[in-house]
């Protein structure tokens, strides 16, 4: 079994996107070496609401619990309850070079839609190296926006284990092959997302089911149908994500995008009823949650240590 690490930050609601695109996939791949995190730090490059923001992170982590991870099997915890990132980051901040934080296509596109621009957001890739370094990860699920991140771990793990000796495994990233970058509805050419201007062609996890299934078919397609078209195509790939099948067989299924409309409705519903239920149940007794992510804490700081022990003594500092 591969050593399997990935994170996502509370910073709004977990869309179709975050299921089809990493949790489904996270679900799939969890095993006893797979360590799963909410990276509530993450959320700290903006300004946050403190209350919003403890209230989002234990959504979150309901959320994992309702799409089917098993604490039983896999380590499911907090970031910020695992002090070794904040510190690992740092060493990771001192390997890292400033050319390489800058050519981080998040923050070119993050920077510039802000007044306020922290620090924090240009150096979090170095934090997200770190989360992943800490683990001896070998894999990390995520979509294929997140690559570049990933390379950055393995460059930063190279250089700090050429200079230093061997402290860290690299990692390296795993893309889903179905469903991994789903599009907004009314503007295909841009990523599912969660931010409120894109609140029309974006579904929520939790979302009302009808308010999905209206959404849904007033996606944006085309007049005749086309499978090559955008719209169309995201259609197909969320269908095809659903049900498990090929994109290529589905598009051939189809002359008009009613049916096809209608069909991704019936998928999409039949896959986040179930979630929305367990979510219901587990947001009724948010204390056996606290305890799953304080047991998950535990078991993660157990291996962050030793990583984090290692990582001190070859970069030379004095230890206590």
């Amino acid at each position: 079994m591969a050593r399997v690490f990935s994170g996502m930050a509370p910073s709004g609601d977990a869309t179709l996107g975050s299921l089809l695109g990493a949790l489904r996939h996270w679900v799939t791949a969890q095993n006893a070496d797979a360590y799963y995190c909410v990276v509530d730090l993450h959320a700290l490059t903006v300004p946050q609401d403190p209350v919003e923001l403890r209230s989002r992170t234990l959504e979150l982590a309901t959320v994992f619990l309702a799409v089917g991870l098993d604490p039983e099997v896999c380590t499911l915890f907090v970031q910020s309850h695992v002090h070794e990132h904040t510190e690992l980051a740092w060493l990771m901040e001192c390997t890292a070079a400033y050319g390489e934080l800058s050519r981080m296509t998040q923050f070119k596109d993050k920077s510039t839609q802000r007044e306020f621009v922290s620090a924090a957001l240009f150096t979090y890739p170095a934090l997200m190296a770190a989360d992943i370094l800490l683990y001896d990860t070998e894999e990390v699920p995520v979509g294929d926006d997140q690559r570049q991140h990933v390379e950055l771990a393995r460059d930063v793990a190279e250089r700090f284990n050429s200079r230093y000796g061997v402290t860290f495994t690299l990692p390296k990233a795993v893309i889903a092959a179905v469903g991994a970058r789903v599009m907004d509805l009314q503007d295909p050419a841009r990523k599912m997302s969660k931010s409120e201007d894109a609140a029309g062609g974006t579904i929520l996890l939790l979302e009302d089911l009808g308010s999905v299934s209206k959404k849904i078919k007033r996606a944006v397609t085309g007049t005749e149908y086309d499978p090559a078209l955008p719209g169309a195509m995201n259609l197909l790939s969320i269908l095809g994500a659903a049900t498990g099948e090929s994109v290529e067989s589905l598009a051939a299924r189809y002359s008009q995008y009613g049916p096809l409309k209608s069909d991704a409705t019936d998928a999409v519903v039949a896959l986040l009823e179930p979630i929305q239920r367990r979510y219901r149940e587990l947001s009724a007794d948010p204390a056996t949650v606290a305890k799953i992510l304080q047991h998950g804490a535990e078991k993660a700081q157990s291996v962050a240590a030793v990583t984090l022990a290692r990582a001190r003594t070859n970069i030379g500092l004095l230890p206590l």
